[in-house]
């Protein structure tokens, strides 16, 4: 009986009803808040179009690569990112908890309370509550931010109640399981994302002054990609955007059928991923380039960075709009609350399937217990000095944690599991669909960038504390969170399995 059957024997893993239902998941397990705002804000800060040539590169070498990996190995051994990995390996089952661990109750619990600030700015579109002061609402009245991060202040209670809706929403989609759960609703979410996204970008381009916005968001600069920091930005994003290194794409691949072309739906997924980042620039700039015109001034005066973006600059864009400005902020941030609740239900999934794969718990029981200490690791994040968790957790888990991961996973499975022989396994599910470039690609092409990216942001961290924090907040908010999911991943990985994963290992042997 061959390693996967038997897996499947003694634990059977669920499957997605359709191939449609797993793509749009995977999709929308990529596609998240940063797409809306962060992609726009890059490509304008790197060059405009020119920033298409290294972030196409970047796909092409890094973010393709590292999704076949993801899906190939989660495909080929039927299990969660720990069980794959141990599979492969018990010595390095760890990375696989590191990875679900770090991004469950590291990335989860902050993302979680981004989603809750978008279902409040949902509602307070209906009066335009932020007023003429978007910033001042934003910073001073809505997160009613304190002085230092260590300051906690109290729980602000609007984001506490936000904040247990959007648990609430993950627990009841991920309860019910792949197919009535997480497929049915990426199946109504991600067409109506798609809906809403092509409303704004249609309205926003039709706005008076749009054109100069768009105009200001594609203008190549090529004398930009001579530039070091535009070429770590794109090979930064690609590998962000696309949720590798979370464990999602494994787990997801676990639950496909036999035969599946695993290229080619790496391909949709990428590409799919990266499509709609450069559509929703349209809407992002087109309202900007009316915001600047309205105001008789440069769009790059009306440009702010990352959450700036969202809950500042385009909130009072909104208040300019010459009719249905109400309207058009609830389809605004009513589309970042569906990104978002896309994005963190497949956070959910990866770490239950991790669990239950170890464990052998009920589903139902290990979602609950998941979502509950969730919510509750994510009230830090609702004080008044969440902004401060948020941004030093984000900073240290995305440029240290994840990218460490990807060199990991990179070394697992090109070097110890060998990339020849998971190519061996994608390309007799679907004959030839995998050339040899991509042995290359994973063994010495992406872990060099992931080490190079890894590397610069070191120099940068020894050559200036992360905005200025003292380094109290940088080092346990940051790198002691890291160890800490580390060595709590180490620990998880040392208890022993079901009986499966035992013979499983002696029919390998």
């Amino acid at each position: 009986m061959s390693q996967s059957r038997l897996g499947e024997a003694h634990h059977p893993r669920p499957q997605w009803k359709s191939r449609l239902g797993f793509i749009l998941a995977a999709i929308g397990s990529a596609v998240g808040l940063g797409n809306i705002w962060r992609f726009s804000y890059l490509v304008y800060d790197n060059g405009g179009g020119a920033f298409l040539i290294p972030y196409l590169v970047a796909l092409v070498v890094v973010g393709i690569p590292l999704m076949i990996l993801e899906l190939g190995i989660g495909h080929r051994m039927r299990g969660s990112s720990p069980m794959s990995f141990a599979k492969v390996s018990r010595s390095w089952e760890w990375v696989g908890w590191w990875s679900v661990l770090l991004v469950m109750y590291g990335i989860m619990l902050y993302y979680s309370t981004v989603i809750a600030w978008c279902v409040n700015y949902v509602y307070h579109s209906f009066t335009l509550a932020w007023g003429a002061d978007p910033n001042n609402y934003f910073y001073n009245e809505f997160l009613q931010l304190s002085s230092k991060p260590f300051e906690l202040g109290d729980i602000r209670l609007p984001i506490l109640l936000s904040l247990s809706l959007v648990w609430f929403l993950c627990w009841l989609i991920v309860y019910f399981g792949i197919q009535k759960g997480v497929e049915r609703a990426n199946k109504i979410f991600m067409p109506l994302l798609l809906g809403l996204i092509l409303i704004l970008v249609l309205w926003s381009v039709s706005l008076e002054g749009a054109a100069k916005g768009i105009a200001v968001y594609l203008k190549p600069d090529f004398s930009k990609l001579s530039e070091k920091k535009v070429w770590i930005d794109a090979f930064s994003q690609i590998f962000f955007t696309l949720s590798l290194g979370f464990g999602i794409m494994i787990a997801y691949a676990s639950y496909l059928p036999r035969k599946v072309n695993i290229v080619k739906d790496a391909l949709i997924i990428s590409v799919g991923n990266c499509i709609f980042s450069f559509i929703s620039g349209f809407a992002v700039f087109g309202t900007l380039g009316y915001m600047a015109m309205a105001q008789n001034k440069e769009v790059s005066e009306v440009v702010s960075k990352s959450i700036g973006l969202a809950f500042v600059s385009y909130p009072q864009a909104i208040s300019l709009m010459p009719a249905f400005a109400k309207t058009f902020g609830v389809i605004f941030f009513s589309s970042l609350v569906i990104a978002g609740i896309s994005s963190a239900i497949s956070i959910v999934e990866a770490f239950s399937s991790a669990i239950i794969d170890k464990f052998n718990y009920t589903r139902k029981g290990v979602v609950t217990f998941v979502c509950a200490t969730g919510f509750f690791g994510s009230i830090i994040f609702s004080a008044k000095s969440g902004l401060y968790w948020l941004d030093i957790a984000d900073h240290f888990i995305t440029h240290y944690g994840l990218v460490i991961i990807g060199i990991l996973q990179c070394i697992i499975v090109g070097w110890i599991y060998r990339a020849g022989k998971l190519r061996q396994h994608i390309n007799k599910v679907a004959p030839d669909s995998l050339v040899k470039f991509w042995d290359a690609c994973v063994m010495y092409i992406t872990p060099a960038i992931l080490t190079f990216l890894l590397v610069n942001a070191f120099i940068k961290e020894i050559s200036s504390r992360y905005e200025g924090y003292d380094m109290a907040p940088l080092l346990l908010i940051g790198p002691v969170w890291l160890v800490v999911v580390m060595i709590g991943s180490l620990f998880v990985a040392m208890y022993p399995w079901k009986k499966e994963l035992e013979d499983l290992e002696h029919e390998h042997e």
